[in-house]
């Protein structure tokens, strides 16, 4: 994933230890932190399984680290950044696409309200 994202051309920091749940990627110019969650220990709806030994205490542990996921995007959004999560099942192409289309849009608008954005260049012979 993160030798994708970089082809691309996105640079970001590993494990940003300023951010709520330390992201495994953050994209500090578009305040992106993407998640890769594995699937049996983020309740993962297609792959998710639940152990038959000590089926309570499992299912009390995993329900804990879903809450601990949205604790934590949730804390993020009020810092201004958007979480992303992958589920370590998707091709690294198909999680790279949607990380970078969310790069784009959050790159875009920032830039969109800035004043250079706003302002026209003249050329000569424009009065």
């Amino acid at each position: 994933m993160r030798r994708e994202l970089h082809r691309r051309g996105l640079r970001y920091r590993i494990n940003h230890p300023g951010l709520p749940g330390r992201p495994d990627i953050a994209l500090t110019k578009a305040k992106v932190a993407v998640f890769v969650d594995g699937c049996f220990w983020h309740r993962c709806p297609e792959h998710g399984t639940t152990p038959r030994n000590n089926r309570d205490w499992w299912v009390a542990k995993l329900n804990r680290n879903v809450v601990r996921d949205r604790t934590k995007d949730a804390a993020l959004a009020e810092l201004g950044w958007i979480a992303v999560h992958v589920w370590e099942h998707e091709t690294v192409t198909d999680a790279a696409d949607r990380v970078e289309t969310i790069w784009r849009k959050r790159i875009m608008s920032r830039f969109a309200g800035s004043r250079s954005a706003r302002t026209t260049r003249r050329g000569p012979g424009t009065d």
